[in-house]
C-alpha cells in the first residue's frame, strides 16, 4: 500500500518504499553468524515486524503513526532513523533528523542533564561551540531548575522528557519523529511542547508523530497512517483514519462487523459500526419551547437533543453515549446514560426508546456535530451495538450576544469598580 501525501511544497523529505522488517531465529550461534555474512542458512522461525510499508512525506507535512500495541510502529521508527536496519525495501531520508524514540535513551544516568545534553548534542552532530551557545536555551526549555546539575538517576520520567525534548529540538531539523514519549510530561509541558512542534512545522519542518492520543493527532497532523500487524491498513485524513481506528478498537473484544464511512457534501466523515442489536433511527435537534427542529441554533438557545432508537434482539443492559465535536474534531462535551444512572435494562426485538437530551446552547459560532454510541456499559468496547460518528450535523450562529471568540459562551457581563486612591 503507496500514498504520496501531497504539499504545496514539492520537495520530499522522507520516501519509505516497500520496507518490511524480519527477525530470524536460528539453531545456532554458527547458522546465525553464516546467515549474516551471506552464507545459506535457513532460519528455524521467522517475525516479520513490518511487512511492505510505502509512504513518502515532504517538507513541513506532519504525519502520524497509530495501531495498537505491538502494531510495529516503533520497529518502523527505528528503520527511519537508521538504529535498524530493514530487511526488504529502502528508506531515504533528505536532511537531517530529531528523534526522541524512548525515554532516556543515549543519556547515562551518572551524568547529570548538562553533561547529558552535551552528550545528546554531540550524537546529533553538534560541534562543542554549538552546544555551548545552545545550552543556556536548552536548560530554559527544560525548566528543570537545579536538577539540571544532579545526575539523571534522580529525575522522574517527566524530568527526563522534558530535558529529551529540549535537546532533540535545540536546532530545528528537518524531520522530528516523536514516539509517545511526551505522554508522561506534565500537562503544562505537552503544551509548551507541541507549541514548539506546531512552530517547527510552520517552519518547514516535517513532523513523524506517534501516539495514542487522537485529539494530538487532529490537531497537528495532515496525514495519518493506521498500522495493523506490522502492515498498513489504512491511510489518509486524519478524521478518516482516526474514526476508522476507534471503529476497529471498539470491535476488538467483540464479534467484527463491517466499518462503513462515507463523507457528506459539508465535508463532515460519517463512519458507523457496530453489531446492530440496537440502532438509532433518529437524531434530531429541536427548540425547546417549540418542539421545531432546528438546523442552526443561536447562542444562548435552550435545546432538545432528542434520540430515537430501535432494539433488534435480546439486550440485558443498554447505555446510550453522545459526544459532541467541533469542525476540527475536538471534543467539546460528552456522557452517556451510565453516568446518569438510566441505564436501560431487559430490552427486547421491537423495543423502541426516545432519549431526550435538554441543554443551553452555550458554543461559540462555528459548525459541531453530534457522535452517538449504543453499548452494554460505561465504556464503547463492552458490546459496540452501533457507534455513529458525526450523525448530526448543525450549526450555531450569534445574533444577540455580545462579541466573543472561542467554542464556549460565557456570560461576559464586566463588573468594573474604579479604585480610589488616599
Amino acid at each position: 500500500m503507496s500514498s504520496h501525501i501531497s504539499s504545496d511544497n514539492s520537495k520530499t523529505i522522507l520516501q519509505v518504499e516497500g520496507v518490511g522488517k524480519c527477525y530470524s531465529k536460528f539453531n545456532s550461534s554458527l547458522a546465525r553468524l553464516l546467515h549474516w555474512i551471506g552464507f545459506p542458512s535457513k532460519a528455524t522461525s521467522e517475525y516479520w515486524a513490518n511487512k511492505n510499508i510505502s509512504f513518502s512525506v515532504q517538507s513541513g507535512q506532519a504525519v502520524a503513526i497509530i495501531g495498537q500495541n505491538g502494531a510495529g510502529k516503533s520497529t518502523l521508527l527505528k528503520m527511519i532513523t537508521g538504529t535498524v536496519r530493514p530487511t526488504v525495501g529502502s528508506i531515504a531520508v533528505s536532511g537531517s533528523i530529531s528523534a526522541m524514540l524512548e525515554l532516556g535513551l543515549g543519556f547515562n544516568p551518572e551524568f547529570t542533564g548538562r553533561q547529558n545534553a552535551y552528550m545528546a548534542g554531540g550524537l546529533m552532530g553538534l560541534s562543542q561551540k554549538q552546544l555551548d551557545a545552545l545550552m543556556p536555551e536548552i536548560e530554559a526549555f527544560a525548566e528543570i531548575g537545579e536538577f539540571f546539575e544532579m545526575p539523571l538517576r534522580v529525575y522522574s520520567s517527566g524530568m527526563q522528557a522534558r530535558l529529551a525534548f529540549a535537546v532533540a529540538t535545540a536546532v530545528r531539523p528537518d524531520v522530528l519523529i516523536v514516539d509517545e514519549i511526551l505522554s508522561v510530561g506534565d500537562s503544562y509541558f505537552q503544551h509548551r511542547s507541541f507549541d514548539r512542534i506546531k512552530q517547527f512545522k510552520e517552519q518547514g519542518t516535517s513532523i513523524i508523530l506517534v501516539t495514542h492520543g487522537m485529539s494530538d493527532v487532529r490537531a497537528i497532523c495532515d496525514h495519518v497512517i493506521l498500522i495493523d500487524k506490522g502492515q498498513v491498513l489504512k491511510q489518509g485524513a486524519p478524521d478518516e483514519v482516526v474514526d476508522f481506528y476507534n471503529a476497529m478498537i471498539a470491535q476488538k473484544e467483540n464479534e467484527r462487523h463491517a466499518i462503513e464511512q462515507r463523507r457528506d457534501a459539508q465535508g463532515w466523515l460519517k463512519t458507523r459500526s457496530g453489531s446492530g442489536t440496537a440502532i438509532v433511527t433518529k437524531l434530531v435537534l429541536q427548540d425547546a419551547g417549540t418542539g421545531e427542529e432546528v438546523a442552526a441554533a443561536l447562542v444562548g438557545q435552550a435545546l432538545n437533543l432528542v434520540c430515537d432508537v430501535q432494539i433488534n434482539g435480546t439486550i440485558p443492559e443498554l447505555v446510550l453515549g453522545m459526544m459532541m465535536r467541533d469542525k476540527q474534531g475536538s471534543v467539546i462535551w460528552g456522557s452517556n446514560t451510565f453516568h446518569t444512572q438510566s441505564v436501560q435494562r431487559d430490552l427486547q426485538e421491537g423495543d423502541r426508546l426516545r432519549y431526550t437530551l435538554p441543554f443551553e446552547c452555550r458554543l461559540g459560532p462555528g459548525s459541531y456535530s453530534v457522535t452517538t454510541a449504543l453499548t452494554r456499559g460505561e465504556s464503547h468496547l463492552d458490546q459496540n451495538f452501533e457507534w455513529s460518528d458525526n450523525l448530526l450535523v448543525f450549526d450555531v450562529i450569534n445574533v444577540d450576544k455580545n462579541i466573543f471568540i472561542g467554542s464556549q459562551w460565557l456570560p461576559n457581563s464586566f463588573q468594573v469598580d474604579r479604585a480610589t486612591t488616599g
